[in-house]
C-alpha cells in the first residue's frame, strides 16, 4: 500500500482546521448516537477525542510560528 496519504503533521493549518471540525461533527454525531442507541464501538468516542486533541496541538503548534514570523 502506498503512503500517500499526508500525516497529520504535514497539513497545512487550514486542511488542519478542516480536519477538526469534520472530527468534532463525527464525535458529536457519535455522542448523540450514544445517548440514543447502542454504539458499536464505544472506544470510537475515545479515539475521536484524541485525535482532536491532537490537531489542537498542531493547529497551536503552526500558528505559533507563524506569529514567530
Amino acid at each position: 500500500m502506498a503512503k500517500t496519504k499526508k500525516t497529520d503533521k504535514e497539513l497545512s493549518y487550514t486542511e488542519l482546521v478542516a480536519r477538526r471540525d469534520e472530527l468534532k461533527q463525527k464525535y458529536m454525531d457519535l455522542r448523540f448516537k450514544k445517548v440514543i442507541a447502542h454504539v458499536d464501538n464505544p472506544m470510537e468516542v475515545r479515539t475521536i477525542r484524541r485525535e482532536i486533541a491532537r490537531l489542537n496541538t498542531f493547529i497551536q503548534q503552526k500558528s505559533a510560528a507563524e506569529a514567530k514570523k
